[in-house]
């Protein structure tokens, strides 16, 4: 197996796990390869005898690859992304945080999850990404315009709402009047969307979600779209300055740019280990439907 390595944060309570990864794919005599700063912290918090091979960008990885593992959350999934891209690597996530939507290999698992991947006991989920486009082009965002959770637009240096002009296919939908508005995949539903009262949708369904934050039309509700549709925005307020975020990535535009957003070219491969499952996930992770009367 050819293995890259993933991780974005590291600290006392990562050594041990990821000490574990290291030894069970020696054990595997799997061909590792870390992402370099990664790496650096790393040697930075404990001794390391191999010298393993690097990666620092995307152009470092390819096809020969047969997974990529991330250690952390599922923040470090999402940022995961900026190395896989359209590369086709399968992704595994080792959860050292919380909640767990994404990274689903719980860290006392390690060893069980390295045998499911070498008998292949698994499946490979595609989830769909968002791309984006701006008018005038954001540099910041050259290269690295697509999300795999949400794409939100959001008020920057006011306690003032903001009014997102929304068109789908070229045709007016509304003016939202909000704190913001996200577009999520079914993979993001579970995050930002979901706790500003969007629905969850299934990772294999085609469709996006419009979910306004904190909105002042009252009737305004999230709003599920098929994943084919184009959506065009602009952003007006008191300030002239806006937040858009990808994901993790945040940058500032003004009320002149104009925002195109649709399904990015290309998706994310998941690792789905068997007996794991997104109705699992949600059912022990979401407490789905928790009652008493169940048990």
């Amino acid at each position: 197996m050819k293995i890259a390595i993933y991780g974005h944060f590291f600290n006392t309570d990562t050594q041990q796990y990821v000490e574990d990864l290291l030894n069970a794919l020696q054990l595997k005599n799997a061909e590792i390869y870390i992402e370099e700063r990664f790496f650096s912290l790393m040697k930075s918090n404990f001794k390391i005898d191999i010298n393993y091979n690097t990666f620092n960008s995307h152009s470092d990885l390819d096809d020969t690859f047969d997974f990529m593992f991330t250690v952390g959350g599922d923040g470090t999934v999402l940022r995961s992304i900026a190395y896989i891209r359209d590369s086709n690597i399968p992704v595994i996530g080792v959860n050292i945080g919380r909640l767990g939507f994404l990274a689903t290999v719980h860290k006392e698992r390690i060893n069980e999850a390295i045998n499911l991947l070498q008998n292949k006991e698994y499946n490979i989920k595609e989830r769909t990404l968002l791309t984006l486009e701006t008018e005038p082009k954001i540099k910041e965002l050259e290269g690295f315009n697509f999300a795999l959770n949400e794409i939100t637009l959001s008020r920057k240096n006011t306690a003032s709402m903001i009014t997102v002009e929304t068109y789908l296919d070229d045709e007016y939908l509304t003016s939202y009047w909000a704190d913001g508005l996200i577009t999520s995949t079914p993979t993001g539903s579970t995050g930002y969307s979901l706790s500003c009262g969007g629905p969850v949708i299934s990772p294999q369904a085609k469709s996006f979600v419009l979910t306004p934050v904190a909105p002042h039309n009252l009737n305004a509700r999230p709003l599920i779209i098929p994943d084919t549709t184009v959506m065009k925005m602009r952003v007006k307020g008191r300030e002239n300055e806006f937040f858009l975020s990808l994901d993790s990535r945040i940058v500032t535009i003004n009320n002149e740019t104009e925002i195109l957003i649709k399904k990015a070219p290309f998706t994310i491969k998941m690792i789905e280990l068997k007996n794991h499952s997104f109705i699992k996930t949600i059912r022990e992770k979401l407490l789905w439907g928790e009652d008493t009367r169940n048990k």
